[in-house]
């Protein structure tokens, strides 16, 4: 299976790419900066060096892949963007354009709270997730999204997953069980 994952140096994109690497997929880790590439992957992914905004660049990181993760954040911004949902645009049209369909794309638990229940603090940046899940839904890809609760650095807790609970299983993930996931 070769995959690209997008979003590869942040929290949730690193350990996507680690599960990826760890079950043996060939992995292109689409990055704006290579130097912020972790010494320990160099020699176990393809580097693919780019901007999700481009979509020349998107639709070369695409070519020849049979699947793509979008794990896209705003490192810890939370001023008003547009940048994941432009992004994330760029990489469907590249999808369909490459006839490559399965997508499994990293959104908020946040878009199932009323709008009025958001933390003020998150309004923004949720505003370009509800974008980015529009801009799937619409597309004519076979594609999951994954709606995480708050993301935490703490080890896997092999969470089962389950289609459409009856409960929550908790207000945190561990990073690496969402990127497992993805």
């Amino acid at each position: 299976m070769k995959i690209v994952i997008f979003g590869y140096t942040g929290m949730t994109g690193l350990c996507a790419v680690e599960a990826a690497v760890k079950k043996g997929y060939h992995v292109r880790a689409f990055v704006r900066d290579e130097a912020r590439m972790p010494a320990e992957l160099k020699e176990k992914v393809e580097l693919f060096v780019g901007n999700v905004l481009e979509p020349d660049s998107v639709a070369d990181a695409v070519d020849g892949m049979d699947g793509v993760v979008v794990a896209l954040g705003t490192r810890n911004s939370l001023e008003p963007t547009s940048d994941m949902s432009e992004g994330t645009k760029n990489i469907i049209e590249s999808m369909r354009a490459k006839n490559v369909k399965p997508l499994s794309v990293c959104l908020s638990a946040f878009l199932f709270y009323e709008p009025e229940k958001v933390p003020p603090r998150f309004v923004d940046l949720n505003e370009d997730h509800k974008r980015m899940y529009e801009a799937v839904k619409e597309s004519p890809l076979n594609w999951i999204a994954v709606f995480p609760p708050h993301i935490a650095d703490e080890p896997s807790r092999e969470v089962p997953v389950t289609i459409n609970p009856t409960s929550s299983p908790g207000r945190t993930i561990s990073k690496r069980d969402l990127g497992t996931f993805l």
